[in-house]
């Protein structure tokens, strides 16, 4: 249609749908909960768009009805959509997990304003699990709710890191009297301000603190750089000192004050494309190839056990090298992959140790009965193994309760075996319900739907 004769209905409709593309882009990436200021503001742009479609005349006409029908069912949709992210289950857990930071903190903040580094073990054990829980969340791919958890997650791990620097400096104990120059008073007196701002931020990053914001605190620090700067310490070595280590303390506080803000961006809390995760992803999938190697051979590893062992413990070593920066997501996203290595690595030793059982024949020195048991089992727990590193199922699948039926019938026949004081049959035998243990352990893990 000629946009010179097109109807000043169709025209609005239009105007409105410019307006609701730009409010789906904030849709799609609000992380928060109804409560949140900016879902009421988000559900009030909305809302204000739907009434103007409402109030467009059609005047009967069919195209411009059918318009406005599609320009409603976008807005509601994005509407349901908004609603849906601040309920979703794994919003609200995350939500859940961060009310019990609150519960901590509002236990430390006390003594902390005061300046006293007072954390308890219950407090650092508390904060330890909540990382664990939160890591453990499950996000669906979806893109708002990743940045939930690692808004979140970032916040804890500022509060932790606070609090352990603070500890560690003991609040930067005041080491000169204040006869020792006329400047020691006020720089004490700062540094006791520093200690309460300090405090307000741990309570702001955990959501305790509405009077706070982080642009405030921001200014305060500021102010107290620009007092400290503008005493004059010249000619005193240790005054002097003293001042850089209250600036440096104040300047530590910095960095947290741009964790809000850096939330925004995806290239944050998009970890897929964070470089450790790459990094560990790129060692996966070299692993994957070795893993394919194997399990094609059924015998004779010992013809390739040398140079594959090898490359994985390159793996294990490269693995060690990936930085985590104190990010529990990256740090498990480690561990899961060096104990896939281990698990192939322990396959390899099992495979090699049944080899030369095999070759050697009979010993000449007899055996044990339990200990022979011992054995039998081992080598149905290597096929097992080998099993459990091909799947690639869930745990819905019948092949996941086949296998772990049969792990356990397994570690139900070797709790059946009776060394009759065979030390190297108890040995023998309590190595192997470890291995078995392990190998569910892994199932377990190839199954429980982690996700960065």
């Amino acid at each position: 249609m000629d946009m010179g004769n097109q109807h000043a209905s169709i025209t609005a409709l239009q105007e409105i749908q410019r307006k609701v593309k730009e409010l789906e882009q904030n849709v799609a990436s609000f992380s928060g909960l109804q409560s949140d200021p900016e879902y009421k503001k988000l559900e009030k742009a909305l809302t204000k768009q739907l009434f103007e479609i409402e109030c467009i005349d059609t005047e009967g006409k069919g195209n411009i009805q059918q318009a406005r029908k599609r320009a409603t069912e976008e807005v509601e949709r994005l509407l349901a959509e908004l609603e849906k992210t601040a309920n979703h289950p794994c919003r609200l857990a995350i939500e859940k997990i961060f009310k019990e930071v609150q519960n901590l903190v509002a236990q430390q903040i006390g003594p902390l304003y005061g300046g006293r580094g007072c954390v308890t073990e219950e407090f650092e054990e508390g904060i330890q699990n909540i990382l664990m829980r939160l890591t453990q969340v499950k996000t669906e791919g979806k893109a708002s709710l990743r940045k939930a958890r690692y808004r979140t997650l970032t916040k804890v791990l500022a509060i932790q890191e606070i609090l352990e620097n603070c500890l560690k400096q003991q609040v930067l104990a005041l080491p000169l009297s204040t006869e020792a120059h006329p400047c020691i008073s006020k720089i004490n007196s700062i540094m006791c301000e520093v200690n309460k701002t300090r405090a307000s931020l741990i309570a702001l990053l955990a959501g305790i603190n509405d009077c706070e914001t982080y642009r405030h605190l921001s200014c305060v620090l500021s102010g107290f750089i620009a007092e400290l700067d503008a005493l004059d310490v010249s000619g005193h070595v240790e005054v002097r000192t003293y001042r850089k280590e209250v600036v440096e303390e104040i300047n530590s506080l910095f960095k947290y004050l741009d964790i809000e803000e850096e939330a925004h961006f995806t290239s944050a809390y998009d970890l897929a494309k964070n470089q450790s995760i790459v990094q560990i992803e790129t060692i996966r999938k070299y692993l994957a190839d070795i893993k394919a190697r194997l399990l094609e051979r059924q015998h004779n590893l010992s013809e390739i056990h040398l140079g594959t062992k090898s490359e994985l413990q390159s793996l294990i070593a490269q693995l060690d090298e990936v930085s985590v920066a104190k990010n529990p997501c990256i740090r498990e996203a480690r561990r899961r992959a060096v104990v896939e290595v281990q698990t192939v690595i322990t396959y390899i030793d099992l495979k090699e140790a049944l080899e030369r059982r095999h070759n050697i024949g009979d010993p000449v020195s007899p055996e044990h009965p339990s200990h022979i048991a011992v054995w039998k089992v081992l080598a149905s727990l290597s096929e097992l193994q080998r099993e459990v590193l091909s799947f690639d199922g869930s745990r819905a699948d019948k092949n996941y309760k086949l296998l772990e039926e049969l792990l356990t019938k397994q570690l139900l026949a070797l709790d059946a075996i009776d060394s009759q004081g065979d030390e190297r049959s108890k040995t023998a035998r309590k190595q192997a319900v470890k291995f078995a243990n392990n190998i569910l352990s892994y199932l377990d893990m190839k199954t429980d739907e982690w996700e960065y």
